[in-house]
């Protein structure tokens, strides 16, 4: 699993040398041999880089330009956007690339990341969530509809959509939570559940995976199971919760 370094600047005279960890999300050409990136970093944000002649053969930039590529890399802050300088690789996920399925997940949560997040603000859990589940799809044999919804409900915890998990969100009894309230964002016990519509059935197991996702160290998010019946049931809630929380309904497509 991955340990994000702070960013470091140097200022010169005329210009700002900007050294920073950070993971191509978007690509497009620019020219004959150059490319516009958006690379996702700790501190900044999201940031529109120039790697000038990295479409060329024999470009020392060529492999840690392309989508999905982590590395550390050098630039400098133009006018209006920066410039790549060099580029030390870190991870390229190579496995994401070889194998249809987790490459069509991979572009899947790569989208949820471009929607949620923005230029000059802290990234820093949710570059390391987005890492740590490219790592995770990359090299595991992990059911990839897992790895998803576990990666969806993370980052609305992130996003300051924990649910309360402790007593029931109406009447703040500690037994019998087995029902999830999308609308009020946490547990409900059985009798408060049968007045929310929007609440779902929850089992023991799924409740308990609810919880730990909340609360997980990041390097152990995804060091758990569920058996089939509960998997399909926190699929479920992760996806309705997901998309009225977001307010957008994200399907996943085939990529070709």
């Amino acid at each position: 699993m991955f340990s994000l370094i702070f960013i470091k600047i140097n200022m010169g005279v005329d210009m700002a040398n900007v050294k920073v960890n950070g993971i191509v999300i978007a690509e497009n050409n620019m020219g004959d041999y150059d490319k516009m990136l958006t690379i996702l970093t700790p501190n900044y944000g999201k940031i529109s880089c120039v790697a000038k002649g990295a479409r060329r053969p024999q470009s020392a930039l060529l492999a840690s330009t392309q989508l999905f590529c982590f590395g550390e890399y050098l630039m400098y802050k133009g006018t209006s956007t920066y410039h790549i300088n060099s580029c030390e690789t870190i991870e390229i996920f190579y496995n994401l690339r070889t194998d249809l399925d987790k490459l069509k997940y991979a572009i899947h949560i790569n989208k949820i990341i471009q929607d949620v997040t923005d230029e000059n603000e802290n990234c820093y859990k949710i570059l390391q969530l987005f890492l740590n589940t490219l790592y995770t799809l990359s090299v595991s044999d992990r059911d990839m509809e897992f790895i998803l919804s576990v990666f969806k409900f993370r980052l609305l915890c992130i996003l300051g959509f924990t649910p309360r998990v402790l007593k029931c969100v109406n009447c703040k009894q500690e037994e019998n939570l087995n029902k999830f309230s999308i609308k009020d964002n946490g547990f409900k016990c059985e009798a408060c559940g049968k007045q929310d519509k929007s609440s779902l059935d929850m089992s023991e197991s799924t409740r308990n995976a609810i919880k730990y996702i909340a609360s997980a160290p990041p390097k152990k998010l995804y060091s758990f199971n569920l058996k089939d019946d509960s998997l399909k049931e926190f699929e479920l809630i992760t996806k309705i919760y997901f998309n009225e929380k977001l307010e957008k309904e994200y399907k996943l497509e085939e990529i070709f």
